[in-house]
């Protein structure tokens, strides 16, 4: 079964929502790089990946977020992505140190130069935000 126009685009309503919620600017300017190439892969991860996954009600943001951070370290050669969502991490209200946490519990399943290229970004956006140094 398709979606209709309106079932279409009532799911990317409820993902903008969502993604406004977690990434504020920084999923819109994700969306927004794709407009000119890719649309319907930024309507897709707005309407599913955020309409669809992001907003079901089983976990709560940070726990999502902690998934997230997590899948994208031991993926590897994510770290555009690790920007978004380690500033959706903090903006759900995680910590830095829970953030480094997670980066540090990652490590020995998927590797220290992927755990290490994850803090690095993770210092990136800690800097940018005025987080440094963690105490």
């Amino acid at each position: 079964m398709t979606d209709t126009e309106d079932q279409r685009a009532q799911r990317f309503t409820r993902g903008k929502q969502v993604l406004d919620a977690i990434d504020g600017e920084a999923g819109a300017k994700v969306i927004d790089s794709l407009a000119d190439i890719a649309p319907e892969l930024g309507h897709q991860i707005v309407a599913w990946g955020f309409g669809e996954i992001y907003s079901r009600p089983a976990l709560q943001p940070q726990q999502r977020q902690l998934v997230t951070l997590g899948m994208l370290t031991a993926l590897g050669g994510c770290e555009p992505q690790l920007e978004v969502h380690i500033g959706a991490s903090l903006n759900v209200g995680l910590t830095p140190q829970q953030i480094i946490e997670a980066f540090l519990h990652a490590a020995p399943y998927c590797g220290f130069p992927k755990a290490l290229n994850a803090v690095a970004v993770a210092r990136k956006i800690f800097t940018e935000r005025e987080l440094l140094p963690l105490t």
